[in-house]
């Protein structure tokens, strides 16, 4: 009898344990303007103290020859005050490019970057976003971690972004 046969079949075998995780819905809105530009976009986690404990995603143009994009990523003037300035960018993980209109989802898993391991308490959601000719906006969203139960908490923009919706998984 092989011993992964007999291990299953004895109980012994434990099933994977599953980690927490947000999953998060970011709208941003096609505005009906003379100059479209896309919106650079920085998503993060604040502790009670305003501090940023973990840099989720970062959104800007990567493509720009020498770096040339990160120039106005301090146009997105609350994140980089709290984290922004302190960072090399691009960071593996958090950097990418801007995104058109439209819903975008991302998912983060507790242990794994860039969410990383929150110790248990009350945090804040924070997506900021600002664009070339148009204005800046952030929607804060408060929570608690690790989460007891599944929930989904949300926040709204009126400008740069709308619908923002941040899914807790135990």
């Amino acid at each position: 009898m092989k011993a992964s046969y007999f291990l299953a079949a004895s109980g012994l075998v434990a099933a994977p344990s599953m980690a927490a995780g947000i999953d998060l819905s970011i709208e941003i809105p096609r505005l009906q303007v003379a100059e479209y530009h896309k919106p650079y976009v920085a998503v993060w986690i604040e502790d009670d103290g305003r501090k940023a404990v973990a840099n989720l995603d970062v959104w800007y143009d990567t493509d720009m020859r020498g770096g040339e994009g990160e120039k106005w990523l301090s146009d997105m003037r609350l994140w980089w005050r709290r984290a922004g300035r302190s960072l090399d960018m691009p960071v593996d993980g958090v950097s990418g490019p801007t995104q058109g209109p439209g819903t975008h989802e991302v998912s983060y898993t507790e242990g794994r970057r860039p969410l990383g391991d929150l110790k248990p308490g009350k945090y804040t959601l924070v997506v900021e976003a600002a664009r070339e000719v148009g204005g800046r906006e952030t929607v804060s969203i408060p929570f608690q971690w690790p989460p007891q139960r599944a929930q989904t908490l949300s926040g709204e923009g009126d400008s740069e972004l709308r619908a923002i919706k941040l899914t807790l998984k135990p």
